[in-house]
């Protein structure tokens, strides 16, 4: 049995929205909201990073068109006596989805806790730095 630190990506669609800065606002109190309602204020929500396909730099994943955002929210969270990364994936992965249900949710890094520390991370396909 282990501890692991799971951060989840979730991309958030909002509407009536007119700049990235707008967008990201919005989001994160949908999804506050979304995780209050279901007494789930453990999980820390962050913007998600992109990175430039041409110089290579992060920026905040919001994207406006349309008055319609797409962001990209990081969620995570502890996850005690899990039987294996797979089986900690599962379970932040129930938990969150209880909360947004229609959001498809995908690991983005999953991290073992030893004695209450933090330890080496697993970077999943499609992360970045």
């Amino acid at each position: 049995m282990g501890d692991y630190i799971v951060v989840l990506e979730a991309p958030i669609i909002v509407r009536d929205v007119e700049t990235a800065e707008d967008a990201i606002n919005v989001a994160v109190s949908k999804v506050a909201k979304a995780l209050n309602k279901e007494k789930l204020d453990f999980v820390k929500v962050e913007i998600g990073y992109s990175q430039c396909p041409v110089c290579g730099s992060p920026f905040e994943s919001a994207f406006v068109i349309g008055n319609v955002g797409l962001v990209g929210i990081y969620l995570t969270l502890k996850v005690f006596n899990a039987q294996s990364l797979e089986h900690a994936e599962r379970i932040a992965k129930a938990v969150v989805g209880k909360a947004l249900r229609k959001v498809p949710l995908k690991v983005f890094e999953i991290k073992e806790m030893h004695n209450g520390r933090e330890g080496e991370g697993v970077r999943f396909e499609g992360s970045q730095n």
